[in-house]
């Protein structure tokens, strides 16, 4: 019988800064610089930063996607 590999779910924390502003909420993300978003709720804010900080990952791998570089893990 075929082995099953389980899907890993990859979670990461990012800081981010809400603020109220007239039109509902912006929210940026200070540790991935040009990061932000908005919504009309501070609910829509936090979901909506969540699809930014997606988006700003995907471009930075496509950026460095055929690069010859190695991956080193720090710990602070």
């Amino acid at each position: 019988m075929p082995r099953l590999k389980a899907k890993r779910s990859l979670v990461s924390r990012y800081r981010v800064i809400l603020r109220k502003s007239h039109e509902g909420y912006s929210v940026s993300c200070p540790g991935l610089p040009g990061c932000w978003s908005q919504g009309k709720t501070e609910a829509e804010a936090l979901e909506n930063i969540k699809d930014a900080i997606r988006e700003y990952l995907e471009a930075v791998e496509d950026s460095v996607r055929g690069i010859r570089s190695r991956e080193v893990v720090v710990t602070i």
